[in-house]
């Protein structure tokens, strides 16, 4: 090869790994948060929080500041200070301002008219926040609420945290005869550390006549009609909400030790129902995805 003929083809190579160099490396499969379904049921409907909004199709935001029968100090709003989608999470975040006469603010989204099922496994995977006066909360109210009033609409609180208690979650059923401090409750605890540490997963599997709470795939509280001291209401339509309370009667309200803003994280909401042949359910309002508005 003459010299001319060398150069030459010393450019090419040069220029060949000059290009490949500028060329962005593949990035590695992005993980895929979907899981297998438990065994004996089947995804019914799922938000994964991927998008850059909230999905009007599965939720709707609920706004005010009339303390929600709490005595809860926040407005809630829709602002995305408050409630946004970021990083594949749901986040909730309460702030310490001034807005419509309260001294705080946060959001309360749920599925009422858009998602609305009779039984079913209704699971989250979370990261809560903690401190004094913050109350996080994934629940469901009975979706006949406007009509027949609370308690007989029932109530299924799947989780609840108050900042008094790091280490500590509660699963509770309010309904006639049995709500407010007189609900059908119990506690789950962590051995070391606080539940705002790390994400959880908080469940419950709500069948004909027994419901079961779960955290991370611990059994830990079951009701049945037989064991609570009032009417089974639990046998209808309900719909699912996530909020981030301030204060309250059960917390307790913010002190000098409270800090914020304060977030809580729902990398995941699921519901499922059970498998052809596993046990029976009634069907929902709307499938996966969201469906059609039921008309509340």
């Amino acid at each position: 090869m003459n010299l001319r003929k060398l150069l030459h083809a010393t450019a090419l190579t040069l220029c060949a790994h000059a290009a490949l160099a500028a060329t962005p490396a593949q990035s590695a499969p992005r993980q895929v948060k979907a899981a297998p379904a438990p065994a004996g049921w089947v995804l019914d409907w799922h938000d994964e929080f991927e998008g850059k909004a909230l999905d009007h199709g599965k939720w709707v935001e609920e706004l005010g500041g009339h303390g929600f029968g709490n005595n809860e100090l926040q407005f809630y709003t829709a602002r995305p200070e408050n409630l946004r989608v970021e990083g594949g999470n749901l986040v909730i975040e309460a702030r310490r301002e001034e807005w419509e006469g309260k001294h705080y603010t946060s959001a309360r989204i749920k599925t009422a008219g858009l998602y609305e099922r009779t039984h079913g496994r209704f699971e989250a995977r979370m990261k809560i926040p903690r401190e004094q006066g913050i109350w996080p909360a994934f629940w469901m109210l009975g979706a006949d609420i406007k009509t027949v009033g609370w308690p007989r609409s029932g109530e299924i609180d799947i989780m609840e945290n108050i900042g008094r208690e790091p280490a500590t979650v509660h699963g509770t059923l309010h309904g006639p005869g049995f709500s407010g401090e007189h609900a059908f409750g119990a506690p789950s605890s962590i051995a070391s550390g606080a539940i705002a540490d790390e994400f959880h997963v908080f469940a419950v599997e709500w069948e004909p006549g027994e419901i079961r709470w779960y955290r991370d795939g611990i059994l830990y509280h079951t009701a049945r009609p037989d064991l609570v001291k009032g009417d089974w209401v639990y046998e209808h339509p309900f719909f699912i909400l996530l909020n981030l309370a301030v204060g309250g009667y059960w917390p307790g309200n913010p002190d000098a030790t409270t800090s914020f803003p304060q977030r809580m994280l729902v990398d995941y909401v699921r519901v499922y129902r059970r498998a052809s042949g596993a046990g029976a359910t009634a069907g929902a309002t709307a499938g996966a995805g969201g469906g059609a508005p039921s008309g509340k």
